[in-house]
Order: structure tokens, then sequence, then C-alpha cells
């Protein structure tokens, strides 16, 4: 009999409604299911709400007494998970329908690691400080598996990851990432370098935790550092887009120029990211003016 223990780490956000909607499905699944939820150092009013989930059955709730971000948290969730897949979860997802483990649960025949991907909602925001969030999301994380598919490794993500537990546990997360973004990155190099596949389906939860722009726009800069740092330690990212835009600008000669030319009109970005009519290449820009900054 095949178990499935789904992880989520929770840092201030109820997770409630996510926990009960897994738990109505859990009979599509072809033996037992569990759930771990660990609180990574939440407000004290989060806590309050989520400690209700201790008392469901096959429902496992603990908390951290300080956050150990997000690498970490994973680890010590798969660690303390007892069969022999995970679903690997964030706390602001969404299920899509009454059928998404189902749908796991019949494709898991395929391999040892499947992403199922991400969805947004078809209509922005009515809060101007949310399009941002919304809009990359739309356009550069909602992507059809067939899509995905096309570089499977560089289009994982840790969000809505079935994996067999021995594999995720002889990989591991990189705990040396303490700011937010790219763990991912590296643990899908980590996978293509063991040579084992990632199959991507079309089993989307929907993000429903849309973050105001300054606060995406400052993971967004803790990114961008992360990627960095994976590069100068082990040579990883110069096959994304950003870093090779960048290695080729310092190649040619002309980083401190591109930088100089930004600075001079970065206030009038950062004011577009902020409004209720966001650029993604105004975004793009920005994060290219950080990352020549970093590799200074």
């Amino acid at each position: 009999m095949t178990g499935l223990s789904i992880l989520i780490p929770v840092f201030n956000y109820d997770v409630r409604p996510l926990v009960r909607g897994l738990r109505a499905q859990v009979a599509d699944w072809p033996g037992p299911v569990e759930v771990h939820c660990l609180d990574d150092g939440s407000a004290d009013a989060f806590r309050q709400l989520n400690r209700e989930l201790a008392h469901l059955p096959g429902v496992h709730y603990r908390e951290l007494d300080c956050n150990v971000g997000r690498s970490a948290i994973r680890n010590q969730l798969a660690t303390a998970a007892r069969y022999t897949w995970l679903l690997l979860l964030d706390n602001d997802s969404r299920l899509p329908d009454a059928q998404f483990l189902a749908r796991y649960a019949a494709a898991r025949h395929r391999g040892a690691v499947l992403s199922g991907g991400t969805a947004y909602e078809a209509a922005p925001p009515p809060e101007a400080a949310l399009r941002l969030r919304w809009l990359y999301g739309r356009h550069r994380e909602a992507r059809p598996a067939a899509v995905r598919q096309r570089a499977p490794h560089g289009q994982l993500t840790l969000n809505n990851l079935l994996i067999e537990r021995k594999v995720f546990c002889q990989l591991g997360l990189d705990e040396n990432l303490t700011r937010y973004g790219h763990e991912d990155t590296k643990f899908g190099w980590l996978l293509r370098r063991a040579a084992i596949d990632v199959h991507h389906l079309d089993n989307p939860v929907l993000h429903d935790g849309l973050e105001p722009a300054p606060i995406f726009l400052q993971k967004t800069h803790d990114a961008v550092r992360n990627l960095v740092q994976l590069y100068r330690a082990e040579g990883l990212g110069a096959d994304t887009r950003l870093l090779r835009a960048a290695l080729r600008l310092q190649r040619w000669g002309l980083s401190h120029a591109v930088r100089a030319a930004f600075g001079l009109g970065r206030e009038q970005v950062r004011r577009n990211l902020l409004s209720g009519r966001p650029s993604l290449r105004q975004l793009d820009a920005l994060k290219l003016y950080w990352l020549l900054t970093e590799l200074r």
C-alpha cells in the first residue's frame, strides 16, 4: 500500500480551508494519507486559528519557536513524513476542484517527480497593490504542462510537487538559501544531475495569497541575491534568462553604463510597479539592474 504525506509549511496564513479541502479527497488516494502542517514562526493570531487542525484525524500540526526559512522547514516536514509519497504545497494554495488528489493518484506511475503547476484567477484583483503579483503570476508562472515540459527541470517549482520521499530526502533543499527564492532552481539542478526525470501535469493549484507590490518587490530582490549566491558558489543559474543577459553585458563591458542609465529612472520604474497598471518589462529591467549591482 502506497501512502501519501502532504507537507504544508505555514507562515502567517489561515491554512484551515486548504487542509479541510485535502481531507475531503483522501479517499481518492489508494493508501493512507496524512497531512503535516509546521508553523514557521507565525504571528499569534494565525497560530490561534490553525491550532484547530491538531484535533483533526490524520493531521499533524506543530509550531516552531522561530522562523527557520523555506528550505529548512520543508526538510523538517519531509523528515517527519511517514509515507512513500510527499506532496509539497504552499500554505496559500487553493484546490482547483474535488479531483485534485485523484489526478495525482492516476499519474503517479509516470515517475518519481510530478509537478502540477500553478494557476491564477482570470480577473485582476480590485486592489491596485495586488496587480503586480497577479500579473506576474498570470504571465510568468501559470503555464500549461506541455510548455513546462520543454524544460522540465528548469520549470520545476516546490509548490504543488508530488515526489517520492526517498528522492526528496536523498537530495534535500539547500538550507544555506535563507532568503526567499531559487530553492527550486537548486533542487531542479540536483534532480537533473541525478538523472531523475520531472513530469509535468495539468493539475494546478490556485495561488490564493497575492502579496502587495512592495512585499513582492522585496521578495524578488531577495531571489536575485539568491541567484547570485548560487552562481558564485556553484555556477548554477547561468542558464536563466536574467543571468545570461547580465553576464553578456559584463562580457561586452556595458554593465556599468546600463546600471548608471537605469539608476536615473529607477524611481519612475518603482512608481509604475506600485501602481494599478504595472509593466512586467519594467520589472524585468529592475531585476537586471539589481543583478548587475550584485555582480559588481
